[in-house]
Order: C-alpha cells, then structure tokens, then sequence
C-alpha cells in the first residue's frame, strides 16, 4: 500500500503547481478553455483544492478503518 501511496504523491507533486502558483498573483483568474464561465481565482482554486484533498484522504480513511479496524489518533 505505501508504494501506491508514494506513488499518487509523487504523481500529485508531479503536476507543476507550485511554478504555476509561484508565477501568477492570487488574484488572477484561471482559464480553461471547457468551463466559459470560470471566474475562480488562484486563491479560491488554491483553497478548494485543500479542501478536496481533505475530503477524499478522509474517505480513504474510513474505508482503511473499515478493512483493518483500526483507528487513526483516538
């Protein structure tokens, strides 16, 4: 499993963000040529993707304490 893991991390990693992030000011707007309407800056893009991630590592974590029983701090 943590091989799959270090691999999704790296592959996350992998995607650029921080040189996109580091070369646009988190008031521009972000472009994607299938969704017209998009008027998400980089800061409201940047805190919707925190929030994701937490939402499904959550979800990964009740289906892990689902196959092994264990629990996470408590």
């Amino acid at each position: 499993m943590w091989r799959t893991t270090s691999r999704a991390c790296a592959s996350y990693e992998a995607q650029y963000a921080n040189e996109i992030v580091a070369a646009a000011s988190l008031d521009d707007v972000g472009r994607h040529p299938d969704y017209l309407s998009g008027n998400a800056n980089i800061c409201w893009t940047l805190i919707h993707l925190v929030e994701e991630t937490g939402r499904h590592a959550e979800h990964a974590d009740i289906v892990r304490e689902l196959l092994d029983g264990a629990k996470g701090y408590y």
